[in-house]
This record gives structure tokens, sequence and C-alpha cells, in this order.
């Protein structure tokens, strides 16, 4: 059987990501050279040995045949069910479990003396290819540096900087994740949230699935990425509950069968005791 290398790279960074681990870390735990791990991951190895990725699979706790795609490592018994019936909880990230960037687009406009607005404009503009995994975070910085009139600029850089984590939610998901299985689900550039768990500002909890859009090259509120989240969820879609601070996302979601609920950063607290309310466990 011919082997699926892109469909093999997107499987082992989701699973990496779903196992909290970095590149580095999976490289030192799987006794494998950076290298060959990143080629991996892009698809760029033709047929890489299945010791290699037996190898891979042992160092992140799942299966050869969940990397391979030709298992189903979603089988686990499901946790606690609400009183609503939801077993599963989706977060969103920006916004949600982090302030949002915004301070980013400040901090930019007095480096380059260009306006708050016209770099926000720039920066959306070009987000939703860099969150579909279309065009690299490298293409990004060479386009926003152009337009800035800057030598170069280091998205990843100003984001990390601006954003912070939400203290609430950091201890809401927390306790979700004692009861409930629990996933990301966002539109986020490559390799950001990696980024994001190496400086600590996501909840350190373990996440049964990710679901980044710049690895499923979909991004919300596309029917593709919540269909993908429905099937790698491993529940009935009416258990799944989906927490974002996009009204749009979220009517996409509640079309797809979801349960849903919006955040509102603005009320953290509010919103964060609307998710416990929702999540009030079933006798």
């Amino acid at each position: 059987m011919a082997m699926d290398e892109k469909g093999l790279g997107q499987r082992l960074q989701a699973a990496r990501l779903r196992a909290g681990m970095t590149q580095q870390a999976l490289c030192q735990r799987a006794n494998l050279s950076y290298s060959t791990l990143t080629k991996i991951e892009r698809g760029a190895i033709k047929s890489p040995s299945i010791f290699t990725i037996q190898s891979i699979a042992e160092a992140l706790d799942t299966s050869l045949n969940e990397l391979l795609g030709t298992g189903n490592n979603m089988s686990k018994p499901l946790k606690k069910r609400s009183k609503s019936g939801i077993s599963f909880v989706y977060f969103d990230i920006n916004g949600c479990l982090v302030r949002f960037f915004h301070g980013a687009f400040t901090h930019l406009a007095a480096v380059s003396g260009v306006s708050p607005d016209k770099i926000e404009t720039t920066f959306w503009h070009y987000n939703d290819a860099v969150c579909r995994g279309e065009m690299s975070v490298a293409e990004f910085n060479k386009i926003l540096a152009k337009k800035l009139q800057l030598d170069t600029v280091d998205w990843l850089e100003y984001y990390l900087d601006a954003v912070e984590p939400i203290p609430v939610m950091d201890e809401l998901v927390r306790w979700t994740a004692t009861h409930y299985k629990v996933g990301l689900l966002t539109n986020i550039m490559p390799g950001f949230i990696d980024k994001l768990r190496q400086h600590g500002l996501l909840p350190n909890v373990h996440y049964d699935v990710v679901i980044d859009s710049s690895i499923e090259g979909h991004i919300k509120p596309e029917a593709a990425i919540f269909k993908t989240a429905t099937k790698r969820a491993g529940c009935p879609k009416d258990e799944i509950l989906f927490i974002d601070d996009s009204r749009t996302n979220v009517m996409a979601a509640e079309k797809q069968g979801w349960n849903v609920l919006w955040f509102d950063d603005y009320r953290s607290d509010e919103s964060a005791e609307r998710i416990r309310q929702a999540l009030e466990l079933a006798e």
C-alpha cells in the first residue's frame, strides 16, 4: 500500500500537539534528528522508514495505525457527561484562552510610524491565507515588513509579547479537563500553538484533540473544519460543546449540530460562569 506522506505529516503533527510536545522534545524522545522530523511533518520524505514511524508513535504514546491513518485512536472511553449531555468541549484560543493580540498592532505602529489601523488592515488581508497554511509565516513577515517599510518583521515575536492568558479560563479549562474530554479548535498561524505552550500561555492540560487550522487547511467558520473536529472528537455531535468569541464561528458550529456558547472577553468572569453551568455534572 502506497504511503500518504502528506497525510502522515499532518497526523504526526496533530498527535504531537495533542501530546503537548515540541519538535525538539519529540526528537529527543524518539532518538530522531530534527531535520528528519520536520521533513516528515512537511511530507517531504518519500516513504519514510516504518521503523522510524514506529519509534515516533511509541514516543507519542499512540499507535502506528493512527499515524498511518489505518486505524482510529479515538476509541478511548469518554469521560463524564453534563446534565445537558455534553461529553466533549472544544475551546478557541485567541479571545477565549488568551486575550487577543491587538496590542501587537500598537507596538508595530510605534516601531514603524504606520498607523495601527493600516497595520491591522494589512494583517487581516493575509491572515486567513496564513491560518489555512497556504502562506508561510516567513512569507507573511516579508509582506508585512514591506508594507511597513521595515527591514524585517517577526510577527510571532510581537504576537507573543501582546497576548496574555485569561486567568479565569485557565482555571476553567483545568477543571473541565478533569471531568470531560477537551480539545482546541482554532484559526491560528503555523507553529503558534507550540510557541504558546512553550511560553506557558495556554492551560497546561492534556488536550484530547487539537484542530489547528494551519494543519487542516481549513478555517472557521468553514463547515469542513467542524466536520473534521466532529470526527476526531469521537462522540455524537450533540455531545460537543464549542466555546468561541466569534458569533459567526459559534453559529457555524451550531449548524453542525453542536452545543455552543459565545465567549465575551470583556465579561470573562460571566462567560466562564455560563460555561460552568452548562457543564454541571450529571448525578
